[in-house]
């Protein structure tokens, strides 16, 4: 499956990388073939595009938190592409974490990460597209943001 036309059959572009924001690596390779990509927020860097803030349960609905994951996602494909050159060159979307800034009575976490693993399966196809996975909910994110995603992917080596 070619992730690329996957992506512009479903009408999606990845948006720039975000901008890294503290000491740290953004992406990580190691082992063999695999990139760890740090955690990444739901902020696309479009114009007019805000930072969203807020709680699932509070200031978001569970629709909305999907759409947040999602986002999350697209950054995270966004620093990917940016470190490896070629989205093709993804063996396998192997593990993602997504943390969900929660009110206390917010109970569909793994709901919410729906929104990122479902891009995945549908981009990379649902062997090697659907991940193992973690929903963690947490009482504040980094800047107020609700949702956040890191991830793992094995790359093909033979393509670097």
């Amino acid at each position: 499956m070619n992730v690329y036309e996957q992506m512009k059959s479903l009408g999606i572009q990845l948006p720039p990388a975000p901008v890294k924001a503290g000491v740290y690596a953004q992406a990580k390779c190691f082992g063999k073939g695999l990139v760890y990509i740090s955690g990444c927020g739901p902020a696309i860097n479009e114009p007019g595009s805000g930072l969203p803030k807020g709680k699932l349960g509070k200031d978001f609905d569970l629709t909305q938190g999907q759409q947040l994951a999602k986002a999350c996602m697209l950054n995270v494909l966004a620093v990917l592409e940016a470190n490896i050159g070629d989205l093709r060159k993804v063996k396998s979307c192997v593990k993602i974490t997504t943390f969900i800034a929660s009110a206390d009575d917010f109970f569909e976490q793994p709901a919410v990460a729906n929104g990122g693993s479902q891009l995945l399966a549908d981009l990379f196809g649902p062997s090697a597209g659907t991940p193992s996975r973690s929903a963690i909910g947490v009482n504040v994110l980094p800047g107020n943001i609700p949702v956040e995603t890191e991830a793992l992917f094995e790359i093909d080596e033979e393509m670097a």
